[in-house]
C-alpha cells in the first residue's frame, strides 16, 4: 500500500521528538566516565604466609562504539522520514480553485502553507479597516479621491449687548438701564466631512473573498498532501560513510 505525504507528516513530529530524546540521552551518557571505565585488580602477597585479599573488578558498562551505532540507528529514521517528506514536497502540487475556477495552477505544497499563513494576517488586517460612519451619507469625491458628505449649513452667532431701560430718567434720578446680551446671526458655516475610510459593504466583500481563498488554499493543501511518496533511504548512506 502506497504511503502518502500526509501520513509522513503525521509521523514526522513523533520521530523528531523520539530522536531528540535518544540523542540527548546518548550525549549525557557519553559524559559519564564511570560508565565507560573498567578495572581489574588482584593482590598477590610476597609469600604464602602473607595476607590474602580478594580481587577487585569493575566492568565497562557503556561502549562508545555501541552508542554511536544506537545514535546512527535513531538518526537514520529521522533522516529517512525528513528526506521522504522533502523529496515529496518537490512534487506535491495542487490547483487552487475558487468557485470552480482555477485561480492558481499546480502550486507546490510548501507555497500553499506559506499562503495559508499570509491569508490569516490579511484577514486580520481587512477586518480592522476603518469604516465610514453609517449615520452620514457619503459620496466619492473625484477631485480628492476621498469620500465626502453633503454640505451642512450652520449659523454663527455673536452675543451683542443690548440696553433695556427699566425706568426713564427724571430730575431726581438717572435712568435705570439693564444690560443684556442677544445672540445675533453674524455668518454661516458650511461643513463638508471627508474620509479615507471604506464603506462597510466593501469590507464585507473583501472579507468574503479572503475567506473563500483561505478555504480554497486549505483544500488544495489537503489534495497536495495526498500525493503518494517514495520512501527515501538517506540515513544508511550518511551513517554508512560517517561510521564506516
Amino acid at each position: 500500500m502506497a504511503t502518502k505525504l500526509n501520513q509522513i507528516l503525521a509521523v514526522e513530529k513523533g520521530v523528531k521528538s523520539d530522536t531528540q530524546r535518544k540523542v540527548t540521552d546518548a550525549y549525557h551518557t557519553i559524559q559519564k566516565n564511570a560508565l565507560l571505565s573498567g578495572i581489574s585488580r588482584t593482590y598477590q602477597p610476597i609469600d604464602d604466609e602473607g595476607e590474602h585479599l580478594p580481587a577487585e573488578s569493575t566492568r565497562v558498562q557503556v561502549q562508545a562504539e555501541d552508542l554511536l551505532k544506537q545514535l546512527g540507528t535513531a538518526l537514520t529514521r529521522l533522516f529517512d522520514v525528513t528526506a521522504t517528506k522533502d523529496w515529496a514536497n518537490c512534487v506535491a502540487r495542487a490547483d487552487v480553485k475558487v468557485e470552480g475556477a482555477v485561480l492558481l495552477e499546480s502550486v507546490p505544497v510548501t507555497y500553499l502553507l506559506f499562503l495559508e499563513k499570509q491569508l490569516i494576517d490579511l484577514h486580520t488586517f481587512v477586518s480592522k479597516l476603518p469604516v465610514l460612519d453609517a449615520a452620514e451619507t457619503w459620496t466619492l469625491d473625484q477631485s480628492t479621491d476621498c469620500w465626502r458628505t453633503e454640505p451642512v449649513k450652520t449659523t454663527r452667532t455673536k452675543k451683542v449687548p443690548r440696553n433695556h431701560v427699566k425706568a426713564e430718567a427724571t430730575d431726581k434720578h438717572p435712568a435705570q438701564v439693564e444690560v443684556y446680551h442677544e445672540d445675533v446671526v453674524v455668518g454661516f458655516w458650511t461643513k463638508i466631512a471627508f474620509s479615507g475610510a471604506v464603506p462597510r459593504k466593501r469590507v464585507n466583500e473583501l472579507l468574503e473573498r479572503v475567506t473563500k481563498l483561505q478555504d480554497a488554499v486549505k483544500f488544495a493543501r489537503e489534495e497536495a498532501n495526498g500525493t503518494e511518496v517514495t520512501d527515501q533511504r538517506i540515513g544508511d548512506k550518511v551513517f554508512g560513510y560517517l561510521l564506516g
